[in-house]
Formats: structure tokens, sequence, C-alpha cells
């Protein structure tokens, strides 16, 4: 199954597209995912924090399942002042 994959600010720059296509297995969750996308774009793994993740425009965890989502946002933790 393909779901879009959708990356913001600072992620933009360690993987050099804003979206992409990818395919997940059956059972994949979140997690399995970003495993997926750093063995694709290795800059993603010293990024040094875990971004937030949204499944089909929801904030979700890491262990959400991806069976019949659409899309995946990957998004840096927001810091204020």
């Amino acid at each position: 199954m393909k779901i879009e994959v959708r990356y913001f600010a600072s992620l933009v720059e360690h993987t050099g597209v804003e979206v992409e296509s990818v395919e997940v297995a059956p059972g994949d969750d979140v997690t399995a995912l970003w495993d997926r996308l750093v063995k694709r774009h290795p800059k993603l793994g010293e990024i040094g924090f875990h971004p937030m993740a949204a499944c089909d425009m929801e904030y979700a965890g890491w262990d959400r399942a991806l069976e019949g989502v659409k899309e995946v946002a990957f998004l840096p933790p927001v810091s204020g002042g």
C-alpha cells in the first residue's frame, strides 16, 4: 500500500523533498515508516529529535497503525517564547 509522506520545516532540508510516496507493508506503524524513511534519507537519523507525526491530519503516536492511512506528516517540535 502506498501512502503520501509530507515533511515540514527543517525535515525538508534533511530529505530534499516536501512530499513523497512510500510503500508500506501490512501491519506497519509510524515507527516502521520512520525507520524506512531513515534508510532512504540517512540525514533524518542525525536530527537529534523525534518529530511529531500526524496521520490524515490528526496527531498520532509512533505506535499508530498505518492501515487505511492515506497521508503521514512529520513535523519538528515547536518551541516558542
